[in-house]
């Protein structure tokens, strides 16, 4: 394992101004160095800041004071479109909620974002056909994803994120829509293909036995983030 940091916040604060005119602060002088690799989950009560932690980590937003830095680049001094191409390329997202197009086979949902990249059809399929028999569904790869259970579903959302061999992977309650006999079997699916894959995994989740999972864990409160 690489133990250079592959993520780094350094005395990262988050502020949002409310329609009343209050500031919300999601995250308070967060510090954080995730080396590749490594499987880290967040947890926390509803609006500790874990989202926002995970859209941070993505680019998505920018902070309000401190920094990001990712493969070395600090995400604050990249445009908007910088850090779309970085994400599109080093970062998979898993949500809770599937975000799948019931109107697209299974193959096709896990190889949309090879179509936005503009990577070969027969990469994209190649690579998606691997996937799903690594998660046992290749023989669903033609259905359409409304058919799917709501854990097949997330198996699905999964093959997705990794498609284009991402160094990073954000997942947020990635098991939160399951049951937890489903929650426990596609959180170690997770785990297993990410170890595989050799990529880094940072995952939100409520579970403190799929918490558990992880190298290390961390505890979010008031947007404040402590080593659990």
């Amino acid at each position: 394992m690489n133990d250079a940091p592959l993520l780094i916040f350094d005395g990262v604060s988050k502020t949002y101004r409310q329609a009343s005119g209050d500031v919300l602060h999601a995250l308070q002088h967060v510090t954080m160095r995730v080396s590749s690799g490594r499987k880290v989950a967040i947890t926390g009560r509803s609006g500790s800041g874990k989202s926002t932690l995970l859209h941070l980590a993505a680019g998505i937003d920018v902070p309000s004071e401190g920094s990001i830095s990712f493969l070395g680049k600090n995400l604050a001094e990249l445009t908007e479109r910088e850090r779309t191409l970085q994400r599109r390329k080093e970062i998979g997202l898993v949500f809770q909620f599937f975000h799948l197009l019931p109107h697209l086979s299974v193959r096709e949902n896990i190889v949309l974002p090879g179509w936005i990249a503009g990577d070969a059809e027969s990469v994209s399929d190649g690579r998606a056909d691997e996937l799903l028999e690594r998660v046992g569904l290749r023989e669903r790869a033609a259905d359409s994803a409304e058919k799917l259970s709501g854990g097949e579903m997330q198996r699905v959302a999964i093959c997705r994120a990794l498609l284009r061999k991402p160094r990073l992977i954000l997942a947020d309650e990635p098991t939160g829509n399951l049951d937890d006999e489903n929650a426990v079997t596609v959180m170690e699916l997770l785990v297993r293909l990410v170890e595989e894959e050799q990529s880094t995994l940072i995952y939100v989740t409520h579970s403190l036995e799929l918490a558990g999972l992880a190298d290390e864990t961390w505890r979010l409160h008031s947007g404040i983030l402590e080593r659990s």
